[in-house]
């Protein structure tokens, strides 16, 4: 097993704590759809976590993040675990493909298959977990149609909009959090 360096996990700690603070000011700043779809900035810190340190970092980085928040939370849970799962699988995904290619283009790539892999996680998961938990009285037609016509266009603007303030964000700050 890889030994993990002080450094690496200080960095993951610090970008999850303004993950954590990003996500508290949200409540101020988030752009709200269907009362519950939020694209929130908390997401930056965890993108550019897997992009400088790998996946392993930035699924970390969201998860921090979301126990964090389960202190003030008003979705009795449900918000924070949608939040990971949803957040986590467009960090693992988008880090899994930076790996192999470290190239402005590859950044592109792992973008693309980050948001296709979130949109896809987050339709699955809405219509088999999330949405019974929020909505238990509703039948699984009325679930597949919120989740296919309002939660996964919502994802995918939701990725591309992160992906492109992270795609001109990240070069600058990749010293700084590599330590180079």
């Amino acid at each position: 097993m890889k030994k993990i360096k002080t450094r690496t996990l200080t960095v993951v700690a610090i970008l999850a704590a303004a993950a954590f603070l990003l996500q508290m000011l949200g409540s101020f700043m988030q752009l709200k759809v269907a009362g519950f779809l939020e694209i929130e900035f908390s997401d930056l810190p965890a993108i550019i976590g897997t992009m400088a340190l790998g996946p392993a970092a930035g699924v970390t980085i969201e998860l921090v993040k979301n126990l964090l928040k389960c202190m003030a939370t008003t979705t009795g849970f449900i918000g924070e675990f949608a939040n990971f799962v949803v957040n986590g699988s467009f960090v693992l995904a988008a880090g899994l493909v930076y790996l192999r290619n470290k190239t402005r283009k590859g950044a592109l790539i792992a973008f693309i298959i980050g948001t296709v892999a979130m949109t896809i996680v987050a339709l699955l998961a809405n219509i088999f977990i999330m949405l019974p938990l929020y909505m238990p009285n509703a039948d699984f037609a009325a679930r597949f149609s919120l989740a296919l016509t309002t939660i996964t266009p919502f994802n995918l603007v939701k990725g591309i909009v992160l992906s492109i303030i992270t795609f001109f964000i990240y070069k600058p700050l990749s010293p700084i959090i590599k330590g180079k």
